[in-house]
């Protein structure tokens, strides 16, 4: 039969697994004051936070230094915003964020880093995501010092929660 009954919808719906909605970003997701990395390094730290949390299957990460390879997620002012390639959307279980900051620059060809934001997006939300990032650095006081805040300030300007 093509189509269910209400019964069959309902009995469905309650034997499905429920997933809890998680926040975009946890405090144990950001990280500040790291040692010196290579943008591979950082790039695979970021990945390893959002596998952990649970916001994506283990091969995002893969994913996050395929996209480097194509094309360069460094977007000015100290700021570098990996995410997976296209591909790589199904692995991803619900969008998240991580953050780390680092004590000194980091190459990223040529760049300098000090704040690096890996992405995970369910759907077109990378695109929210990205949004609600350059609206918090538009902020000529967050995008120049966020790299020395500790994470509870982090969070805030991230989140506007407390």
């Amino acid at each position: 039969m093509f189509f269910k009954s209400k019964k069959e919808k309902a009995q469905k719906a309650e034997t499905a697994p429920v997933i809890e909605k998680k926040e975009l970003l946890y405090r144990e997701n950001i990280r500040t004051g790291c040692a010196p990395a290579t943008k591979q390094e950082a790039i695979m730290a970021a990945g390893k936070m959002l596998v952990k949390t649970g916001y994506v299957e283990p091969e995002y990460a893969e994913a996050m230094l395929e996209r480097e390879k194509t094309c360069s997620t460094f977007m000015g002012n100290g700021l570098a915003l990996p995410h997976g390639v296209e591909a790589a959307k199904k692995r991803v279980l619900q969008s998240g964020i991580s953050v780390q900051t680092f004590k000194e620059p980091i190459d990223w060809d040529g760049n300098p880093v000090r704040i690096v934001i890996g992405i995970a997006g369910v759907g077109d939300a990378h695109l929210d995501i990205l949004a609600q990032i350059a609206e918090a650095m538009l902020d000529e006081e967050v995008s120049a010092n966020i790299a020395d805040y500790d994470a509870d300030k982090i969070y805030k300007v991230l989140t506007g929660k407390e």
